[in-house]
């Protein structure tokens, strides 16, 4: 892994944001060779004369110029169902789920994020109160109530619904065990919803599903209730290992659940433009999932990880910041690819 190809987009087709704070000190900048920091001209168009300090800088420049002129962000014909899964932890799922929510529902789409985690970090980051008592996904679960009744307006941008996960949900797998088509209860919640595949304005175009970092009942509902798989993978090798669990799990929920569940998007996380590790996993990556992979890459943000400790996302909390740039970056990608299909 670690002989992989030089850092370029070319060869990797990815387009990242670096994070400044990761660059080099400018004072030891001119030491740096293309073996200590691999393709870092060939990766953002600049000439090895310039600093690697300075290609950072001037990169995420011109990809804020490119964001702050663009478009707003086509709606789908109908309304995206995406889970957001991986059963290996610390890959970025919630963070994804968050910022990709944030970011659309910023420009003009209407998302609604369901909470499937029994920790509820998707809804600190969206600053939804989700103490035990809050009407949550565990009582569109176990007791079937109607998520219009649950969801939650959220203050990170307008037309953004969270339907929250409380601590309750911990206990909601044994609770099912009994339950007829007990992978079925959130498909049928779902289709409860009349702002889901319905007609006019108020339809949602986007639901993100967040899930917990397990393979068990509550991500099998999710798989079984979404149109489309959002699989973000860790730009490390041993995230690559548990994808094959996963993909596992996918194809036998499409074989006896869920026959229209695609993986229609992977978005690289945790990237690090800074070594060929990061460049070698993006080009594996790439090489079995082809065009679903996204071509915008989120690096490692600082930012990004402190966001939720103030109850935000990062597109709030640092909306300058290399991860939220990437992540405005990704959504529009992904949205715009949707509108095409």
């Amino acid at each position: 892994m670690h002989s992989g190809p030089k850092l370029t987009e070319a060869t990797t087709g990815v387009s990242v944001i670096p994070d400044a704070r990761s660059a080099p000190d400018p004072s030891t900048a001119t030491s740096v060779t293309s073996d200590d920091a691999p393709g870092i001209s060939e990766t953002f168009g600049v000439s090895r004369e310039t600093t690697p300090l300075a290609a950072v800088v001037e990169h995420a420049m011109a990809v804020r110029e490119e964001l702050q002129d663009s478009p707003p962000l086509p709606r789908p014909a109908r309304t995206r169902v995406m889970v957001v899964a991986n059963q290996k932890g610390g890959v970025g799922k919630t963070t994804t789920a968050v910022n990709m929510a944030v970011t659309m529902a910023q420009q003009g789409l209407r998302v609604l994020v369901i909470d499937l985690d029994p920790q509820g970090n998707a809804s600190t980051a969206l600053g939804i109160e989700h103490q035990r008592g809050t009407p949550s996904s565990y009582d569109a679960l176990v007791d079937a109530v109607p998520l219009a009744e649950i969801a939650q307006e959220s203050t990170e941008a307008p037309g953004l619904l969270v339907v929250p996960s409380t601590i309750d949900l911990a206990g909601a797998e044994i609770e099912l065990v009994s339950v007829v088509a007990r992978e079925n209860r959130l498909r049928k919640a779902l289709a409860s919803f009349d702002r889901i595949h319905g007609e006019g304005e108020d339809r949602l175009d986007y639901v993100l599903i967040d899930c917990p970092p397990s393979l068990g009942l509550l991500t099998l509902n999710a798989l079984v209730a979404a149109d489309e798989l959002l699989l973000p993978i860790q730009s490390e090798y041993y995230a690559l290992e548990g994808v094959g669990q996963l993909l596992e799990t996918v194809e036998l929920v499409r074989a006896n659940l869920n026959p229209d569940l695609v993986i229609s998007t992977v978005l690289l996380t945790m990237y690090d433009a800074r070594t060929r590790l990061s460049a070698a996993v993006a080009d594996e990556v790439r090489q079995h999932f082809g065009d679903r992979v996204l071509k915008t890459a989120v690096p490692r943000s600082v930012r990004v990880s402190e966001a939720p400790s103030y109850g935000q996302s990062v597109m709030n909390y640092d909306p300058a910041s290399p991860g939220a740039l990437s992540y405005r970056e990704a959504a529009r990608e992904m949205a715009t690819k949707g509108a095409q299909q």
